[in-house]
């Protein structure tokens, strides 16, 4: 994994580029909720990461611990239902957790990210195999020992492989074994932050 420093445009950059990515792909993250929860998935993290950048460009956050807290805290006033809070959850621990240096690396992100990911654990009271954004957030934060497009790479699996398991937390565990058979929205939605990061990181986003 490379020791290159990471800068606060860098994340300004990945937040930008998850807010493209999430726009573009809002139709099918609403389609995959609309199928186990409430249809609004989709619609909910477009308004939200639209809502952060807006935030940042209006006043850039000169650290990488800054742009995520930042971030975290918009989209915790912004979006409604879980997704808000998880999410934003999230970016603020692991804004927090990189505290005020003016560059970190890739291994200090990655520290960072596994304390948001803990978090977002407690938060929700669910663990890998529960289907949730869990499955896609665990094996990237793990990736990401080896680079960036590892981490995308294991998001988007981890995403996929919600398909066969029965919810058990969530709008979606409601359904109990009706569950089973569709890939988790938040999941799907965790993977395309992966992706961003990777392609921030000039290794391609994942498929």
């Amino acid at each position: 994994m490379s020791e290159t420093a990471l800068d606060a445009g860098f994340f300004l950059r990945w937040m930008t580029a998850a807010a493209a990515s999430v726009d573009r792909e809002a139709a099918r993250l609403t389609d995959l909720d609309s199928a186990i929860g409430d249809a609004d998935h989709g619609s909910n993290l477009q308004r939200g990461f639209a809502a952060v950048v807006k935030v940042l460009e209006a006043e850039p956050p000169g650290t990488p611990g800054a742009v995520l807290t930042t971030a975290g805290r918009q989209l915790i006033s912004t979006v409604g239902g879980a997704s808000g809070p998880l999410y934003g959850t999230l970016l603020r621990r692991t804004g927090k957790q990189l505290g005020d240096a003016d560059r970190v690396t890739a291994d200090e992100l990655r520290a960072a990210l596994r304390a948001g990911v803990d978090a977002v654990a407690q938060l929700g009271g669910s663990a890998p195999g529960d289907a949730t954004m869990l499955d896609a957030l665990d094996p990237a934060v793990e990736a990401l020992a080896t680079s960036f497009r590892a981490a995308a790479e294991a998001a988007v699996q981890g995403a996929e492989a919600t398909v066969p398991l029965q919810a058990r937390k969530g709008r979606a565990s409601y359904l109990g074994e009706r569950s089973i058979g569709h890939q988790d929205p938040g999941a799907t939605s965790s993977a395309l932050l992966f992706s961003a990061l990777a392609e921030t990181a000039g290794e391609g986003a994942a498929r």
